[in-house]
């Protein structure tokens, strides 16, 4: 059983046995090589060439076996740390609640995405996407109910990037965002509009209690300079449209910019 090390005196416990195992080694290795050269009879002459020959299979064997021991013990160490520093990376950009990535995963992944459209001179397209109300559902039904709203969401926008080979993440509370390459504007408008219908046919609470959920989208297309905050924010900016014209819609970027112009009451 291994020993866990946690304080220093796990430290010395270890050490200990290592050792003990390391003399033990080396006394039943010396037993093997002295019979091998000396022959069982104990009260037989020795010669110096048996010593000599002695020391060096017994030096070389032991020298050998416990270098090999320390060395493959080393490598599962340090195996075990490279693994554990994985799954620490996993943990520390995944949410919890939903399994997408979170704000953090998402900044790295995308910005890495956004520099291969860059490079291969792909457009790139953001979305972000808002519960609607998503403060009301938790007042009214309790925030368990709240969270597997989260829940039904993000595995809707998980089979969506399935299906189009898109990066997605609970970027925050209830705003999820998903960036996708290479598509046209008209594409984009598409895949949004597909997220949109997705999420508002889904049954939250059960079989007998119907919870509608509805999401708004705003997106943003470029296809050169691309800067995830800059982008983010012109996503954002279209959500933020999206919201004050009614919910449950996708707006455009575009489009959002010539309705923030218009009057309020427009």
């Amino acid at each position: 059983m291994a020993i866990k090390i946690e304080t220093h005196r796990d430290v010395m416990r270890r050490t200990g046995k290592i050792m003990a195992t390391a003399a033990g080694l080396t006394a039943v290795m010396s037993f093997a090589m002295g019979l091998l050269v000396f022959g069982s009879d104990f009260s037989a002459p020795i010669t110096v060439g048996q010593m000599q020959l002695f020391g060096l299979l017994a030096g070389g064997s032991i020298s050998v076996a416990l270098s090999g021991a320390m060395s493959y013990r080393a490598g599962r160490l340090m195996l075990e740390l490279a693994e554990m520093r994985r799954e620490l990376a996993q943990i520390s950009q995944t949410d919890q609640l939903t399994g997408l990535l979170n704000r953090r995963g998402f900044d790295a992944e995308a910005a890495a995405a956004l520099d291969q459209a860059q490079d291969s001179g792909a457009s790139a397209a953001v979305l972000m996407c808002d519960i609607d109300h998503f403060k009301s559902i938790n007042d009214r039904y309790g925030h368990e109910i709240g969270d597997k709203v989260l829940v039904e969401i993000a595995d809707v926008l998980r089979q969506f990037a399935i299906r189009h080979e898109a990066l997605v993440a609970r970027y925050g509370g209830e705003e999820f965002a998903t960036v996708l390459t290479g598509l046209s504007h008209d594409e984009a408008a598409l895949c949004a509009e597909e997220i949109r219908r997705d999420c508002a046919a889904r049954t939250i609470l059960d079989d007998e209690t119907l919870l509608p959920v509805t999401i708004s989208i705003g997106f943003t297309v470029k296809s050169r300079d691309l800067d995830l905050a800059d982008l983010m924010r012109t996503a954002d900016h279209a959500l933020y449209i999206a919201k004050r014209s009614g919910r449950d819609r996708v707006e455009h970027a575009r489009d959002a910019a010539l309705i923030s112009r218009l009057p309020a009451s427009a």
